[in-house]
């Protein structure tokens, strides 16, 4: 952990939460992207408006940081091209089919002690570590 930095952790931890209440306390929604997103691109239009704007300040939140600090953030990526696509399609799928996405479900919903949000996290927070352990160790990545 060479580039843990606890005060910024602590301060984005705290923006995520202040976040995800204001979402539910303003709008009566959970703060999960997969949904979020879902409902951009296939919801009813009336319901498009808060949508974009929780979108766009996900997007734009790195450039305010950038601005404020001085400088961007530090970021190295180590996977090629196929295999971001690959990995991008395959946690598409997992969000369809655990119902929702690490947002949703660990924020969110461990929040809120859903028990299917827990079932949830520890089944995706298990494959993650087999996933590493596979292509760390078994596979030499």
């Amino acid at each position: 952990m060479e580039n843990f930095t606890p005060l910024t952790a602590t301060f984005g931890g705290l923006l995520i939460g202040l976040a995800t209440v204001a979402l539910m306390l303003l709008h009566g929604r959970i703060a999960g992207i997969s949904g979020i997103v879902s409902g951009l691109l296939f919801g009813a239009p009336g319901d498009r408006a808060w949508r974009l704007s929780f979108a766009l300040g996900l997007l734009l939140a790195p450039l305010l940081y950038s601005a404020l600090a001085g400088r961007a953030p530090r970021f190295e990526l180590e996977a090629n091209f196929p295999l971001l696509i690959a990995g991008g399609l395959l946690v598409g799928f997992g969000t369809r089919l655990g119902s929702g996405c690490t947002s949703g479900h660990g924020v969110c919903g461990l929040a809120r002690l859903s028990p299917r949000s827990l079932v949830s996290v520890l089944l995706f927070m298990t494959a993650g570590m087999v996933t590493v352990a596979v292509l760390r160790f078994a596979l030499g990545a």
